[in-house]
């Protein structure tokens, strides 16, 4: 059975450079996102923006039983690497795309990057962070991912105003290289780890689904909803407002999750999961529907801001709620899971926003009232419901 470390090592030298490699590996991938809707339409795509997101997700949210059972078997390591593998690999080839067709196979491709890394780096973190500090140490560490995914597309669109859109790709594919390299000298935290044999990707009905983290998964699935369909919209709406540099919005809402994220991981250890999902349903909710209000650039980046403060209450509470309520032996198939609600959420509302979309800038304020629409069930979903506790470790 695996244990968490003792107290004295939550923030240790380990657990600081799978979060720089976290940084490294978000902002690899994200810093193309602003980007991509252009070189679809140069490509002649211009109406499968909404794949753009949702063959990434989708990919890896059908591989997440396949990285959860891996990472319970073979180790947290071996899976990590293999995502960023990819990610370094996808990243090379598309400078090489003439083709829509081409260009939506290796977006599908690419997805298994983040079906495979985060898994692996959920479970090494849960095994090495104490119980009691779960939530601050899970903040800390989504704090990190979270500053990626910000830098990422700022200096993405940076980059390629100054310099090439290739080089961009190929800045990406040097970002997840850095985020591979920081993690050689880690060691396995999965006690008496398998040799790797095609037998384990056999999956079973059971192995699919941990019943344990149910919950989580509902809540995770109707609020990432939200963020399908603001990375889907978003560049296209900042152009409207006349906002130069796309990925802008991506970094006021990030910003503004810092210190939430770390205060937010504190509390729910405190006081508890639920009470503070609570607040961040219902202030994602609100966020999406000042969103959709919006007709200034102050107002967009101000909803940003509070999109922000709710997505950093929201996502180290439900990954520390998905450990707590998840059996130890089985935190990769837990883990996975949770991230199977996440792809799926932002798939489904990468696709929806997309369809609704259509291109038609007066279309986007449904897109986003809809999302409000879906954190509002999640926040009635909580508020309503009565959960088992947690699972002792």
């Amino acid at each position: 059975m695996i244990t968490a470390a003792p107290a004295s090592t939550t923030y240790s030298f380990r657990f600081w450079m799978l979060c720089l490699s976290s940084f490294l590996f978000s902002a690899s991938f994200n810093m193309i996102i602003p980007e991509l809707p252009n070189f679809l339409t140069h490509l002649g795509g211009a109406d499968y923006k909404g794949y753009i997101i949702g063959l990434f997700t989708l990919t890896a949210g059908l591989s997440r039983p396949f990285s959860g059972k891996l990472t319970d078997t073979v180790g947290r390591l071996p899976v990590m690497y293999f995502g960023v593998a990819v990610c370094i690999l996808c990243s090379l080839l598309y400078p090489l795309l003439t083709t829509v067709f081409a260009f939506l196979l290796l977006r599908l491709i690419h997805g298994f990057s983040t079906g495979f890394t985060p898994t692996g780096e959920a479970a090494y973190i849960a095994d090495i962070v104490p119980l009691e500090r779960r939530g601050a140490a899970i903040g800390v560490f989504g704090l990190a991912g979270s500053l990626g995914l910000a830098a990422g597309p700022a200096i993405g669109g940076e980059f390629s105003r100054h310099f090439s859109l290739h080089a961009l790709f190929y800045c990406s594919s040097a970002m997840a290289l850095f985020s591979i390299l920081v993690l050689v000298n880690l060691k396995e935290t999965l006690p008496n780890p398998q040799k790797f044999k095609l037998g384990l990707l056999r999956i079973r009905k059971d192995e699919i689904f941990e019943p344990r983290v149910l919950p989580t998964f509902v809540v995770m699935l109707l609020t990432l909803s939200c963020y399908g369909a603001v990375l889907t919209v978003t560049p296209d709406f900042s152009q409207h407002l006349g906002i130069q540099n796309k990925g802008l919005f991506f970094t006021f809402y990030t910003v503004s999750s810092i210190g939430v994220r770390f205060l937010a991981g504190r509390a729910s250890d405190r006081f508890g999961r639920v009470p503070i999902l609570r607040v961040s349903t219902l202030m994602m909710a609100v966020s999406m529907v000042v969103l959709g209000l919006a007709d200034s650039k102050a107002m967009f980046l101000g909803a940003a801001v509070l999109y922000g403060f709710g997505t950093g209450m929201n996502s180290p509470t439900l990954y520390a709620w998905a450990i707590d309520l998840s059996h130890p032996d089985r935190r990769g198939r837990a883990m996975a899971t949770v991230y199977i609600a996440l792809e799926a959420g932002i798939g489904i509302g990468a696709f929806a926003s997309g369809w609704i979309y259509g291109n038609e800038i007066g279309a986007i304020p449904y897109v986003f009232w809809g999302a409000a629409a879906l954190c509002f069930l999640a926040f009635l979903f909580v508020m309503l419901g009565k959960f088992q506790k947690r699972v002792e470790a």
